[in-house]
């Protein structure tokens, strides 16, 4: 499948979304978005937003502020499972039972 580029409007903001997250280890708010780049309303910029999520370019958790996040640098779920039972393994083998009850928990919520 091959991903669908992103028009000019939503490589500005996908720009200004990077540029952001790097100055600030969080996104910015939809209202930051909009004065930045001169944007008329929020819902401009969920509309660029929606667009850059339905072609994989983005990825945002529902009714979380703040969430917006590049795709490509989202590990995939599956990575942090592998990564908690190694871990846990780990933890088990040193006899640290407090952390490998807290990693289990942390495991049994992703699976």
């Amino acid at each position: 499948m091959v991903k669908e580029r992103a028009t000019k409007k939503q490589q500005e903001l996908l720009e200004y979304l990077r540029e952001f997250i790097n100055e600030h280890s969080y996104a910015p708010s939809y209202r930051e978005i909009m004065n930045a780049l001169n944007y008329k309303s929020v819902s401009t910029v969920a509309v660029h937003v929606d667009g850059l999520i339905s072609k994989g370019i983005l990825v945002k958790k529902d009714h979380s502020a703040r969430s917006i996040r590049l795709a490509s640098e989202v590990a995939p779920e599956n990575e942090h499972i592998a990564w908690l039972r190694q871990e846990i393994a780990v933890r088990e083998a040193e006899g640290k039972t407090e952390e490998v009850e807290l990693l289990s928990k942390s495991l049994d919520i992703l699976v």
